[in-house]
């Protein structure tokens, strides 16, 4: 799933209020400092962004629902969706935000069929993905699992079948549930309807413990975030005890003044110290962007990568981390899911509905190989978001293949452009915008013997490149 908080930071200087003791530092210091900073916080204050639209700002028209309550959409997402970049259309989604400061929150799932995938994802304030629930992960039983805070030191009840430890004291859970086709989904309403998010004590059945201190969750949106980032990054610190890779960065960040739940003074900071901050949060904006194109290896025109992980897999590398909240905040680790994403055709040039139209062809016998399925969506090359497109589809995917129409030769050939193939093409369209184009390839529970895609970029399964097809 990857909310579009890349910064252009015009105005910083005139906007950003914040503490410093900076007065001891250089120019140059200031840069370097400001630089990593960004770099380390940019998936820190991306995820506030998400958090704050879907559980705190009921006025959002993103809001999903409040703390520690599960919201289901029963529907996949569309271009209306976009709070978050890169959104998977192919599993409804359930969604919520947990807040694990007071007591552990126990998540429940119903017994699912066999041959349906679904998953949850565990991923914390960090970006880090801690822990997984589904088909792949613990099989298709019914069954409880605790999730806790940074801090909690209790013993583990009956009936819960695995802990899972946070690095943050919010989280959030994301459960994905396929859906075979559009008159499935009361199937999957159904399934969505039996799955559980409560706290300890609800699901223990006992009083529950003293609530939390209330919080004064400061307003963010695309502008804020422009010219606040600093102060979301300190206030979203207080709640992310520092893990041992972090403490060099943190201990950069308070030279500069920035501490975890503190406000960032910027104007006690010099004139070059200001002008340093902003030209060091520019450089790291472009560092992310230049290890976004970097992240993974170019095979036949698609990057296939491994971005994301949890704590010991990133281990410090922030560049790593920034650039995967970047490409598509929330993705999964590989082994549950591995992302091919693609903007050019293999000799570079880029994607461009307004220009061409384009095919893309999977051989006879050599679809991605998977567990569970996979698909190929469309998205805007700018903003990374859904397009608006005359038949509604975002997608073409592995469920859908009966009703596609297969080469003599038994291979696959998918339309990629803005108008209709024509009727008797139009079961294998992917609408294109009147724009470029940004491609990614899903592959849900990824084979690991061959052919399969992992190692991703490794792997002895290619996808194939993308062609003209003018």
């Amino acid at each position: 799933m990857k909310t579009k908080t890349i910064l252009t930071l015009l105005g910083f200087a005139l906007a950003l209020t914040c503490t410093v003791r900076g007065a001891d530092i250089t120019p140059a210091e200031t840069k370097a400092i400001a630089e990593e900073g960004f770099i380390y916080g940019l998936p820190i204050v991306m995820n506030y962004g998400v958090m704050y639209e879907y559980a705190v700002n009921k006025k959002s028209s993103q809001f999903k629902a409040p703390f520690n309550q599960l919201n289901s959409m029963h529907r996949v997402a569309t271009p209306e969706d976009t709070a978050i970049v890169t959104p998977n259309s192919d599993t409804p989604y359930s969604l919520g935000f947990m807040d694990l400061r007071a007591e552990p929150i126990v998540i429940s799932v119903p017994a699912i069929e066999k041959s349906r995938y679904y998953s949850v994802q565990l991923c914390d304030g960090n970006t880090f993905n801690y822990g997984y629930i589904g088909t792949r992960a613990t099989g298709s039983e019914a069954g409880h699992y605790m999730v806790v805070g940074p801090d909690w030191k209790g013993e583990t009840p009956p009936g819960i079948k695995k802990v899972f430890n946070s690095t943050t004291e919010f989280s959030m859970v994301i459960f994905r549930t396929q859906l075979f086709n559009p008159t499935d989904m009361p199937n999957v309403i159904k399934i969505q309807e039996g799955y559980k998010m409560q706290p300890l004590s609800a699901f223990l059945k006992q009083p529950a413990p003293s609530a939390a201190p209330a919080i004064n969750f400061p307003k963010i949106d695309k502008a804020l975030a422009k010219t606040g980032f600093f102060d979301y990054l300190a206030f979203q610190l207080q709640f992310a005890p520092a893990g041992p890779e972090e403490k060099a960065i943190r201990a950069k960040l308070a030279r500069l003044g920035l501490e975890a739940g503190k406000p960032f003074d910027f104007k006690a900071l010099s004139p070059e110290q200001k002008a340093a901050v902003v030209e060091g949060m520019k450089a790291g904006e472009e560092k992310v962007k230049q290890t976004v194109d970097t992240l993974g290896k170019n095979i036949n025109g698609w990057i296939v990568s491994d971005p994301d992980g949890d704590r010991a897999f990133f281990n410090g590398n922030w560049p790593k981390r920034a650039a995967a909240a970047m490409a598509g905040i929330y993705g999964n680790d590989s082994a549950e899911a591995t992302y091919p994403i693609s903007k050019t055709l293999p000799d570079g040039e880029p994607l461009d509905g307004s220009k061409h139209n384009y095919t893309l062809t999977f051989a006879a016998g050599q679809f991605p190989p998977v567990n569970a399925f996979w698909s190929v969506t469309m998205y805007d090359g700018k903003s990374q978001l859904l397009i608006k497109n005359p038949i509604n589809r975002y997608l073409l995917n592995s469920p859908m293949l009966p009703g596609m129409k297969k080469n003599a030769d038994g291979s696959l050939t998918l339309c990629i452009q803005k108008e209709s193939p024509g009727k008797d093409k139009e079961a294998n369209w992917l609408p294109a915008p009147n724009d470029t184009i940004y491609l990614v390839m899903r592959l849900y529970w990824p084979k690991t013997e061959a052919p399969s895609i992992l190692p991703a970029g490794e792997g002895t399964w290619k996808p194939p490149g993308i062609v003209k097809a003018d």
